[in-house]
């Protein structure tokens, strides 16, 4: 006879070993249905392993401009080996200590393929599950609870199938085992531009072919702008308002050619490789859901504002329901799905109140709303900017490009978004989130003293500059 549940999680990723965490700390009883390997797409072929490469890269760009910094690094070359060799250790001891903590809180992980079921004998309401385990034998588990967090893949683009070899996604990327000399991205948000970043500081000859008028569309538009600047400062081409023509993908002298209309004007693109970064589909393909009441919507599965589907025993968390498809969101839509299945009164998220992050050379984040959302929106709109230029702990890193942007409500004082580009700023927008969350004035930021030389010190006076009194801008 089957263990009896409260729970059962399908995918182990971000959403879905976090939320089983939560779960066991509120004492329900889980289980994490995983075929691939706990931590998912974040731990093994997305967050992580992509930062670990991002950081060599920025090592690498540094040490080139050893000299300004008194270090001279003669015969400076990079191996692709050992920086993938360092990514598989990273990968490897965060995935252990995600076992740990299955272990840890006693929450059961099996091995294989879950899919939900409609109501039948084994549930009068949907939510039961049959399990395929990897060792060939199956069952059907009758928890109380079923939460999908079954995560999402990278989206192909009609004509450009992914083969591994000359049209990648970022998964298959993270496995390259020999740079290419030249790469065309397709896509221009948050991937793409860090694929960019990252492929032109290790030496590749980058184009970036986005379709809307600019890069990270959903970034403040100034912030776009700058990061455009930066990528060509850098010698990567970035093509925006730009369509890959129909069917005109192929491969010739070993290389691979796709022709595109820029501003309506055609052209042909030519390199070793392309890489498609046009974002991500949720994985809702086989898991049972039309057996259920369960409704679907461009692709991502309904919820309220509770993660609850229209099945009331179903919850969904994470990349399946669209949205923000961060890790992070994912984790915090796990706790609050556990949290009111176990009966807790928890507040729904506020999306605006999360921070998004570029990670690539500079770094972009932000918090909020942009600029033009707010005058959309009918606000009394000042912003202002202070340029990382005039930080004295900038200019110490040798990355004095960039800058943080402050938008409020000038009638009401209200913070609306914070925006930044440049050093370390996906480490620095934790305290303009929170600032939103406390609902802070951007006067109260830029009074509280930050400790100087510090990189914090920029939305500190970004902050006071909105009313006129930056000390140093």
């Amino acid at each position: 006879m089957a263990e009896a549940f409260d729970v059962v999680i399908l995918g182990g990723g971000t959403g879905g070993y976090v939320a089983a965490i939560r779960g066991a700390q509120l004492g329900l009883k889980v289980a994490v249905v995983e075929r691939g390997k706990l931590g998912g797409t974040c731990l093994h072929q997305g967050c992580i392993p992509s930062k670990a490469l991002l950081r060599s890269a920025e090592v690498f760009a540094t040490m080139k401009e050893g000299a300004a910094f008194g270090v001279l690094a003669e015969g400076l070359s990079f191996d692709l080996g050992r920086a993938m060799e360092r990514k598989g250790k990273i990968v490897d001891q965060l995935h252990k200590g995600v076992q740990y903590l299955m272990g840890k809180h006693n929450i059961t992980v099996i091995e294989g393929y879950g899919r939900v079921m409609g109501p039948s004998i084994f549930s009068p309401t949907a939510g039961a599950v049959r399990v395929e385990r990897k060792d060939g034998e199956s069952e059907i588990m009758s928890p109380r609870y079923t939460v999908i967090a079954t995560g999402s893949r990278p989206r192909p683009l009609p004509g450009l199938p992914f083969d591994g070899e000359r049209v990648l996604s970022s998964d298959e990327a993270l496995a390259l085992q020999t740079l290419p000399q030249s790469a065309l991205i397709i896509g221009g948000g948050a991937i793409g531009v860090e694929w960019a970043s990252m492929l032109a500081d290790f030496g590749v000859e980058v184009t970036v072919v986005e379709a809307l008028p600019r890069i990270l569309f959903q970034e403040d538009e100034e912030i776009a702008t700058e990061m455009a600047r930066l990528l060509k400062k850098r010698r990567v081409k970035v093509l925006v308002d730009a369509t890959i023509a129909a069917d005109t993908y192929r491969v010739a002298d070993g290389k691979a050619m796709i022709d595109v209309s820029v501003h309506g004007a055609a052209q042909t693109l030519t390199a070793d490789l392309i890489l498609v970064a046009v974002g991500r589909q949720p994985n809702i393909d086989d898991i049972g859901l039309e057996a259920t009441r369960i409704e679907v919507e461009r692709g991502s599965i309904v919820v309220d504002p509770h993660m609850r589907t229209k099945e009331k025993a179903i919850y969904a968390i994470g990349d399946v329901v669209g949205g923000m498809q961060l890790a992070h969101v994912a984790a915090h839509e796990g706790i609050l799905a556990m949290e009111t299945i176990a009966g807790l009164q928890s507040d729904p998220l506020r999306y605006e109140q999360i921070a998004r992050c570029t990670y690539g050379r500079p770094e972009v984040a932000s918090v909020g709303i942009t600029e033009a959302q707010a005058r959309e929106r009918g606000h009394a709109v000042k912003t202002a900017k202070f340029q990382f230029r005039a930080n004295g702990k900038a200019l110490v890193f040798g990355e004095a490009d960039g800058f943080v942007k402050v938008v409020a409500d000038s009638a009401t004082a209200d913070l609306l978004g914070v925006h930044m580009i440049g050093p370390h700023v996906t480490d620095l927008i934790a305290e303009a989130a929170l600032a939103h969350v406390l609902d802070a004035a951007p006067f109260e930021i830029g009074h509280t003293i930050h400790p100087h030389p510090t990189l914090a010190e920029a939305l500190g006076e970004a902050s006071l500059a909105i009313d006129g009194m930056a000390i140093h801008g």
